[in-house]
């Protein structure tokens, strides 16, 4: 059982990934918005992006609010992850799922 502490220290490594996390979709919204405005995307194209965005950050939500002995393991995964040079793609998981074409459904 973790200490008072080491729950605090893995609620704060969770919290600091998170930000992190979340900041890295954050450009995404921020860049398609900065094409828009040059002309190069349209209105719907940055739609595409906003829907995305709010899917993989309700996902990276998903995955931090933990409590109790769940937090503590997803800090010590963090913590892996990063120690092997692994990173969860928050952006691609909340990629629209790929429409069924007419292969997919047997004709």
């Amino acid at each position: 059982m973790a200490t008072k502490a080491e729950r605090q220290a893995a609620r704060a490594s969770v919290a600091v990934y998170h930000e992190a996390q979340l900041g890295v979709l954050i450009e995404h919204v921020g860049w398609a918005v900065d094409r828009f405005r040059a002309g190069e995307q349209d209105a719907f194209e940055v739609d595409a992006v906003i829907h995305q965005f709010h899917r993989a950050a309700r996902q990276l939500w998903s995955f931090c609010d933990q409590s109790g002995a769940q937090v503590e393991s997803t800090a010590q995964l963090i913590a892996r992850m990063a120690d092997d040079g692994d990173a969860i793609d928050w952006w691609q998981r909340g990629a629209p799922a790929r429409p069924r074409g007419a292969e997919d459904l047997g004709r």
